[in-house]
């Protein structure tokens, strides 16, 4: 049976209150999550000797998360990422004939849905079943340069086989680009060092090309013989070139809830996560730009710290014809679900 308990950590500068929700199952295993950003801040792991291995990255208290020092080199530690994930090319897209300007955060393209995405606002608890916690939030008609009022919810679950999942829905008012993932750092040794020692797994023979702003440019290229092969597990300390970084796309082979799309173990753990979601691609991130920041318990984290697989439609898709239709229509919903399923090796 699986527990939600509620806490205030107090205010968000623009007034509205903090909350930070705990689900616990039978196994002990606790996970948090505030209610800014939606942002997962931890996964507690409970172990035999009654300690706990918290495998993703963040902070102890939700004020962190919005303080100056961070932002200054701004990560996104577990947050909920939207409207739209990764790169939108040229921060432009067009629906219908219409052309909408986006709010660029860098010159040439606009990442993870604008200046202050999702992962920046205050969500809303809304009422739900007692074993689910359910955020909402709805971006105006017009924010960070989208069409449509957007609603947006997350329906987070944990099972008592250690199952934690988040399903996606979202309405809108008018024709709109929607590719909303989340963001969460996985380091396997309790937050702890770098993940040099873990093996990763992601059951795709294709990886996106892209350009030097790491725009998918539409080609769909082959893993085989690359440095992205990632069909048998591999150690992330052994990739060619490992420290100039992993920041890739894959359109997994067989994408369905049934299917592992990606998976990770670490040497110094008996622990093992699986990734399964209903979108058709994970993208793979090894945190190379992660700033060097004091992060839970006094634990200092840097590049190459944790690893992301963030499941979504394909990056820039919006402007790219063949990859997945990203637009959302009035008396459509958006639906997506993701799976961490975590077990022993």
């Amino acid at each position: 049976m699986v527990e939600i308990s509620e806490q205030q950590h107090g205010k968000h500068p623009n007034g509205k209150d903090i909350f930070v929700y705990s689900l616990k199952n039978d196994a002990g295993t606790i996970v948090q999550i505030t209610n800014y950003g939606a942002i997962i801040m931890a996964i507690k792991i409970k172990k035999s000797d009654n300690t706990y291995n918290d495998i993703v990255l963040g902070f102890d208290d939700p004020a962190q998360y919005w303080s100056e020092s961070y932002l200054a080199n701004y990560p996104y530690f577990g947050a909920v990422i939207g409207r739209y994930g990764n790169r939108i090319d040229k921060s432009a897209i067009t629906i219908d004939g219409t052309d909408y300007n986006l709010n660029s955060t860098s010159p040439g393209f606009q990442l993870h849905g604008g200046v202050e995405g999702f992962d920046k606002k205050v969500w809303e608890r809304i009422p739900s079943l007692a074993n689910e916690l359910v955020l909402q939030y709805i971006s105006a008609d017009g924010e960070e340069g989208f069409p449509g009022e957007l609603t947006t919810q997350i329906l987070f679950r944990l099972n008592d086989n250690n199952e934690l999942s988040y399903e996606l829905k979202a309405t809108t008012t008018k024709p709109t680009a929607v590719n909303i993932t989340h963001h969460s750092y996985f380091n396997l040794n309790n937050g702890e060092g770098d993940i040099q020692d873990h093996h990763l797994k992601i059951n795709a023979s294709h990886y996106l090309e892209q350009d030097s702003n790491y725009c998918t440019t539409g080609k769909v290229l082959s893993v085989a013989g690359t440095r992205n092969d990632f069909r048998n597990f591999k150690q992330t300390g052994k990739i060619e070139n490992y420290e100039n970084g992993i920041d890739i796309s894959f359109p997994l082979d067989n994408p369905s809830l049934e299917n592992v799309a990606a998976e990770a173990y670490s040497d110094d753990q008996d622990i093992k996560l699986q990734v399964f979601t209903t979108e058709p691609l994970v993208h793979l991130y090894n945190a190379v730009g992660a700033p060097v920041i004091t992060g839970k318990n006094g634990t200092q984290y840097q590049p190459f710290s944790g690893f992301c697989y963030e499941t979504q439609k394909h990056p820039n898709a919006i402007r790219i014809a063949g990859f997945p239709d990203t637009v959302l229509r009035p008396g459509e919903q958006y639906y997506t679900k993701t799976v961490y399923r975590i077990t022993g090796k």
